[in-house]
């Protein structure tokens, strides 16, 4: 057994919760918050049988893709730095994070 945790940008979670469901694929679903965008995210944690984590982390690559963003860059409070104005930056946002790891144990009470 392994436990799959995937960060997932938040204009994709829902879509990606219906395909879990779709595929019979058990997921508790967190809300959470970047460090770089600070922009939502949604954490899934998903325990699935060794035999399933492929097709899983397949689901997950075809549901959530990267795409271009345009974000401001802070502003910067800083006096001795020349007065800067936040200008439009183009990242790549979405995709998915994922962390698979193995499971020592598993209970339900």
């Amino acid at each position: 057994m392994k436990l799959i945790l995937a960060i997932v940008q938040d204009k994709d979670s829902n879509r990606l919760a219906n395909e879990f469901i779709d595929a019979n694929i058990r997921a508790t679903k967190l809300s959470s918050t970047g460090g770089f965008l600070k922009a939502g995210n949604s954490t899934f944690i998903i325990g699935v049988d060794d035999e399933r984590v492929e097709a899983t982390l397949e689901l997950i690559k075809k549901t959530c893709q990267s795409r271009k963003q345009f974000v401001s860059t802070p502003v910067t409070l800083d006096l001795s730095m020349d007065s800067q104005i936040p200008y439009p930056v183009e990242v790549e946002v979405g995709g998915s994070t994922v962390f698979v790891l193995p499971v020592e144990g598993f209970h339900q009470y």
